[in-house]
């Protein structure tokens, strides 16, 4: 506070307010719609003391008075032995209260990905290298409409190298890619590809690092960055090309957690567009790979 030449500088403390802060947030973003507005939650539980704020407003608010808010919430996730306090920002939930069509689009293999996402409540999704994770909020700005994005944000991922991106990755035609393709350099052939697994978020690099390990060539790795619009057109692609190949979701989180009970229907259907071309595969080609069902969100140790 300037008096003459003095500038004094007054630190005061807030309650420590989920709710109250996010709050904030979302009328700022509403009353500034070009400017983005993060709210991160220290670790992802604790966007739980805002739950009505989310319930009541950001994921409801647009339908209920068609108020559209581009507000982003960073909730960091992971199962990195923290126990079940401080592991899951209950991505499933987020996921529940998205949209309520899990049919393909008329157009599946050419439809506009903002033309979807028009139709649902919240943008869900799990960026897994930082160029992609740039993007999608770059994208978000650009998008001649406003939606909340929630993003699943593995602190993990902040200090992984295999995470880091190149300078070209963020430059010239790159785009925010909601699937990304498999990078192992010497994998088989296509034909000879026998099982895909799809993913979200930092379990990727686990399940490379154990392919690898193992000299599973065989094996093709799929990351589904956006998990809400589901990215089908961009799925479809790869099934097609690995079409002699089962299908697999892995994840970290229980099978009542997690991204399963979304992704599972929407991959059926994706499968049954596709029966005449997958035929020669059994009807039971997707499956789940993760921890059981389980009350408690994480373990204490993973």
């Amino acid at each position: 506070m300037p008096q003459g030449n003095i500038r004094r500088f007054i630190a005061s403390n807030s309650h420590l307010s989920e709710f109250a802060v996010l709050g904030f947030e979302l009328g700022y973003a509403e009353a500034h719609p070009n400017t983005l507005c993060l709210w991160e939650a220290q670790l992802g539980d604790f966007a739980n003391g805002a739950q009505i704020i989310i319930d009541q407003f950001i994921a409801s608010g647009e339908a209920k008075w068609n108020v559209r808010n581009g507000l982003v919430m960073l909730l960091p996730h992971g199962y990195d032995g923290a126990g079940p306090e401080h592991s899951s920002c209950r991505v499933e939930r987020y996921l529940q209260m998205c949209d309520q069509d899990e049919e393909l689009p008329e157009d599946p293999e050419t439809y506009d990905r903002q033309g979807l996402l028009q139709h649902t409540n919240m943008e869900v999704c799990w960026p897994s290298t930082a160029a992609n994770y740039f993007h999608l909020l770059r994208t978000h700005m650009r998008m001649p409409f406003r939606k909340p994005l929630i993003v699943v944000a593995p602190k993990k991922l902040l200090r992984l190298k295999g995470a880091c991106s190149n300078a070209e990755d963020f430059t010239g035609e790159t785009r925010f890619m909601p699937v990304i393709p498999d990078m192992n350099p010497d994998l088989v052939e296509p034909s000879k590809v026998r099982k895909i697994i799809l993913c979200s978020g930092q379990v990727y690099y686990d399940l490379e690092a154990q392919r690898a390990k193992e000299g599973k060539n065989d094996v093709a790795l799929l990351r589904v960055e956006s998990l809400c619009p589901f990215p089908f057109k961009r799925l479809i692609p790869h099934f097609r090309k690995y079409n002699n190949a089962t299908i697999t979701w892995a994840q970290e989180e229980p099978k009542n957690a997690g991204g399963w009970l979304y992704v599972e229907p929407r991959i059926r259907n994706i499968l049954e567009y596709m029966e005449k071309e997958r035929s020669h595969i059994a009807n039971d080609d997707l499956t789940f790979a993760g921890r059981p069902i389980m009350a408690a969100t994480a373990v204490g140790f993973t």
